[in-house]
């Protein structure tokens, strides 16, 4: 990989050091964020698990709400656009659901 403060040769143009630097930390937070992402869905999965137990739906509209209404203010106070952050939420919910879906339909309590 590169030395900190030196150039990186791309094809026929030297990118400037800074701005490599710059890619190698969007990098590493790209790599935080799955890692947090898949911890999320160890989580996850394990209440998929319980709700199927419990016998509950797989989808809760009314905690879903408040995460977004939750999301979208941290958003605001992180200077983050909140549509983006609802988006992404939304996205994020919207997988969690699908598999809660798919842990209730193989549960053999129903």
């Amino acid at each position: 990989m590169e030395q900190s403060g030196q150039q990186q040769e791309q094809g026929d143009r030297t990118t400037p050091a800074e701005l490599v630097r710059l890619r190698m930390s969007i990098d590493n937070m790209d790599s935080a964020l799955i890692h947090l992402l898949a911890e999320r869905f160890k989580i996850t999965q394990r209440v998929g698990e319980l709700k199927a137990e419990l016998d509950l739906p797989p989808a809760d509209p009314a905690r879903e709400a408040r995460q977004v209404a939750r999301l979208r203010s941290l958003a605001e106070e992180s200077h983050l656009d909140p549509e983006f952050a609802e988006k992404f939420i939304n996205f994020v919910m919207a997988e969690v659901v699908r598999h809660h879906r798919a842990i209730a339909e193989d549960d053999p309590h129903h």
